[in-house]
């Protein structure tokens, strides 16, 4: 018997039915508040349906230079989202100005977005750029996406605005893993760029 490749109709119609029976899944529920954030990077927590970056402080990167996990006794929700603090200080200067102190991208892989891919996002994996604060999904992604960082601010500011604000997750991330932006890369063309790129880390 001959195995031919799966068309790409079909796979699309395989995506679309996979997501079609998670539609009722936490996390999609939880990325995808009815709000101006949608989609965020939040996860379901106790009474929480959406907890920002699964908990960290976003107030601690502006005013102290790091991540830190809030609390559930300091928390304030902003558009459908749950945002923790460690202390009562930060709470207030969130409920100040709570836009100031938003993630860029939602919260995800800044690298991600800069292929129209809202996907992960570590809350220890950051950087303030311009008073602008971007998460990535883990050292490999941080250092791919500062490979070229204007570059890539740019593109992901673009897809951001352009597609991915508003979406919802879910649609967003099949669409752009099947349908892939011209520049596209795989991970271990991006790590080959890293390593290329910092040969002392090798």
């Amino acid at each position: 018997m001959i195995h031919r490749p799966i068309g790409r109709h079909l796979l699309i119609a395989i995506v679309i039915g996979a997501i079609t029976a998670l539609a009722g899944c936490s996390a999609m529920h939880a990325q995808n508040p009815s709000s101006a954030l949608q989609p965020v990077n939040a996860v379901a927590d106790g009474d929480d349906e959406r907890v920002m970056l699964k908990g960290h402080d976003v107030v601690a990167y502006f005013t102290q230079g790091r991540h830190a996990l809030g609390s559930k006794q300091f928390k304030s929700v902003y558009e459908g989202v749950t945002f923790r603090f460690a202390s009562a200080e930060h709470k207030a200067l969130f409920d100040a100005n709570p836009k100031k102190y938003q993630p860029e991208y939602g919260g995800f892989c800044a690298n991600g977005i800069a292929y129209g891919i809202p996907w992960g996002g570590d809350a220890d994996t950051w950087r303030m750029i311009d008073g602008r604060l971007f998460i990535n999904g883990g050292p490999g992604s941080k250092a791919a996406f500062e490979l070229d960082l204007k570059r890539n601010v740019e593109l992901a500011d673009r897809y951001w605005r352009a597609e991915v604000a508003g979406s919802n997750s879910f649609w967003q991330r099949s669409k752009r893993l099947v349908f892939r932006v011209p520049h596209y890369k795989t991970g271990a063309e991006l790590a080959a760029e890293v390593a290329a790129a910092n040969p002392a880390a090798k």
